[in-house]
């Protein structure tokens, strides 16, 4: 069985030395680990091969790590990111966290310990992630409607009424829900909407 907490990670770092030897680290741990001196041309591959974990720096050319952030994440919502900088203010490590769904900001030079837990920790949400997406990928937009209301809280005569449709059909279409993501009740469709 794989490890969960063990995937394709891409470091983006304008310093050669310092993104090549994250991999190194990383690589050494069980990920697979490819550096990048520029974002851009791992933008242009990207979709080729999306990765569990992107190791960012914030400061760097023509795209900083924020920006790069909003780029990637219109391609890839289920990729965990983890910024890292040699000038670490408060107001961009909360921007990390709050704007830009970063896992964590970590000041350079890196403590290793926290990086990789980091990482590991961004892995395993990335891979619980796309397996969400992928158990609920096969829901009709009828039932994808149906599974947002329910994860919502609301009964079966609520969504019937929101949507306009009989409660027997929501009925049908919850029933459908449940075969497709293989739930078995409204708990685990919860869980799997987070």
């Amino acid at each position: 069985m794989t490890d969960p907490t063990r995937g394709l990670v891409y470091v983006v770092d304008d310093d050669r030395d310092l993104g090549a030897a994250v991999a190194r680290l990383l690589g050494r741990h069980g990920h697979v680990a490819e550096p990048f001196l520029d974002p851009v041309p791992l933008l242009a591959v990207y979709g080729q091969a999306p990765a569990h974990c992107i190791v960012t720096d914030v400061m760097m050319g023509d795209i900083d790590g924020f920006d790069f952030a909003d780029r990637v994440r219109a391609v890839d919502p289920t990729v965990a990111i983890v910024f890292m900088t040699a000038w670490p203010t408060t107001a961009n490590a909360v921007d990390a966290v709050r704007r830009y769904g970063g896992l964590d900001y970590l000041e350079k030079p890196i403590d290793e310990d926290r990086l990789l837990a980091a990482v590991c920790e961004g892995v395993a949400w990335s891979k619980t992630q796309r397996s969400a997406l992928a158990r609920t990928a096969t829901l009709t937009p009828r039932q994808r409607q149906v599974f947002d209301l329910l994860v919502k809280g609301h009964n079966n005569q609520a969504i019937a009424a929101a949507l306009a449709i009989s409660p027997k059909t929501v009925e049908d279409h919850r029933a459908a829900i449940v075969a497709k993501t293989g739930t078995n009740g409204i708990a685990q469709l919860i869980a799997l909407a987070r």
